[in-house]
């Protein structure tokens, strides 16, 4: 009897330490997420503020005589739904080309031998390693003698080419953990190379063209200092440009642009939702070799 009670004690002992765990665990993700959402909801509250007032007493989230007329105003006065329209079709057009370009480049550097390959693998990885101000001058001449200055064309260029080191590097190394002997048996069965990327790594690798697609679309959407150099007419301005339009030298509309800065996280909450499922295995590529 003495036996069963110290066992049981000793269980109910380590129930106690797997429930304190439990809830400190929680409660640290619970404190995690709220630090991650404050500054959202903040900004919410500055939106919905009358007055343009950017500070106030009032600490409340949902401030007193709130109104949603900065949402109206910067969709009747402003030329907001041209600059974010500007970004979905630059945005949505280089996550395609540039995740189309990743995946063949990737499955090249996987699955054949070629002079220089080791060579090319280090250079995209140093690639990765210059700070972006240092390639603005590069893309602007370059896209200056392409005769394709304030253009979406320029700009989708510039995004797929800086974005695509990084997308192939992701691809590669989810296209290792494929195991050959599936391309192998349906080269056996007669399909060519092409015809084995297309139906077999592809399907098998959603999970790794998913996470290139999300890095792809949020890089595009929120960047900034390419589109500055490049673009330069109002109506074709990306969100991030079109903005700062609402920054005078003097006032500042932020009521305005706290709504706009809402509004734009609609478009990659969208995509993020929608590749979620994928998200955690895509986290992991390349860490396990099969």
């Amino acid at each position: 009897m003495k036996d069963k009670k110290i066992i049981n004690k000793a269980q109910l002992a380590r129930q106690r330490k797997e429930r304190l765990k439990y809830i400190l665990i929680h409660l640290g993700i619970i404190m995690f997420a709220f630090i991650c959402v404050y500054p959202l909801l903040r900004i919410f509250s500055i939106s919905i503020r009358p007055g343009d007032r950017v500070i106030s007493t009032d600490l409340s989230l949902w401030p007193s005589g709130a109104t949603f007329i900065s949402y109206v105003k910067l969709l009747k006065n402003t030329n907001f739904l041209i600059w974010l329209w500007n970004s979905l079709v630059i945005t949505v057009s280089t996550s395609f080309i540039g995740v189309s370009l990743a995946s063949t480049a990737a499955y090249a550097f996987s699955r054949f031998k070629f002079p220089g390959k080791k060579t090319g693998l280090v250079l995209l990885l140093s690639s990765q390693m210059i700070p972006a101000g240092m390639l603005i001058l590069p893309l602007f001449l370059m896209i200056m003698k392409l005769g394709m200055m304030n253009s979406y064309l320029g700009m989708i260029i510039a995004y797929s080419v800086s974005a695509l080191p990084f997308s192939i590097w992701i691809l590669k190394g989810y296209y290792d953990t494929i195991p050959r002997s599936l391309e192998e048996a349906a080269l056996v069965d007669g399909t060519s190379y092409v015809g084995a990327f297309w139906h077999i790594i592809l399907p098998l690798s959603t999970p790794a063209l998913s996470i290139a697609f999300l890095f792809n679309f949020t890089m595009a959407w929120n960047e900034y200092l390419i589109a500055r150099v490049v673009l330069f007419s109002s109506t074709q301005y990306t969100w991030t440009l079109g903005i700062f339009e609402l920054q005078g030298q003097f006032i500042t509309q932020w009521g305005m642009f706290a709504a706009g800065s809402m509004l734009v996280t609609i478009p990659v909450l969208i995509v993020f939702l929608y590749s979620s499922k994928w998200l955690m295995s895509g986290l992991t590529l390349g860490g396990v070799k099969g």
